[in-house]
């Protein structure tokens, strides 16, 4: 596979299969990615993997937790404007859509949401916490080791969806995780392989066309 096909069938699958993935594998992606680009060679990315066993132990602790939590951050702009609103929007009408939940079935949606809690039922996955000493060049930093992770899974066979909702969870998570006070959650990674069975994985997000976002001068 090259790049060019990884990016073109990387998708965020929402639904996995329960086959497992070996800790040998996720350690050789997570070398690879390290590779990622790095202002200063910060490599500011701080991941705790949970797989097998751990997998367990952490969905059980979730269910368990009763204590408030307070989001490590705001995922999106509060008062979102266009285009960006939009786009947003639209996406998780086309998911609804596809999986047949009308916009009046609040409990469906809500249910649907809480399955990022579960990792969609990936039998593997990480979190990714960064220093909060670090500022907006180094959660760029984030994001290009993240999408590295993430291609070098898809040449590997396997599938990801990165989770920014399990920032809503950052006390719950960096309990367990043992994390260090400094850090702050950034977001969780679904791994494993996905199910070509589910509706939910034919979902294909839209793009805006170039001429849109891109001027050339």
């Amino acid at each position: 596979m090259n790049v060019t096909e990884a990016v073109l069938s990387r998708s965020s699958i929402r639904s996995f299969l329960n086959n497992p993935v070996s800790d040998d594998l996720l350690k050789v992606l997570l070398e690879k990615s390290s590779r990622a680009a790095s202002g200063g060679n910060l490599q500011p990315w701080k991941i705790f993997v949970i797989n097998n066993a751990s997998m367990k132990d952490f969905l059980d602790f979730q269910e368990d937790w009763t204590e408030p939590e307070v989001p490590a951050y705001d995922i999106y702009p509060q008062k979102l404007k266009e285009p960006y609103r939009t786009s947003r929007f639209e996406l998780g009408e086309q998911m609804y859509e596809l999986l047949g939940i009308g916009r009046e079935d609040k409990d469906a949606r809500i249910a649907q949401v809480m399955k990022n809690f579960k990792f969609f039922g990936a039998p593997c996955a990480f979190f990714c916490f960064v220093d909060r000493q670090m500022g907006p060049p180094q959660w760029s930093d984030l994001g290009m080791f993240l999408q590295t992770f993430m291609l070098l899974a898809k040449e590997a066979g396997l599938d990801t969806c990165a989770q920014e909702a399990w920032s809503m969870k950052h006390d719950s998570v960096a309990k367990f995780v043992k994390a260090d006070d400094t850090d702050i959650l950034f977001c969780g990674m679904a791994i494993g392989y996905r199910d070509d069975t589910a509706l939910v994985n034919s979902l294909q997000s839209k793009r805006r066309p170039l001429k849109e976002w891109a001027k050339f001068l």
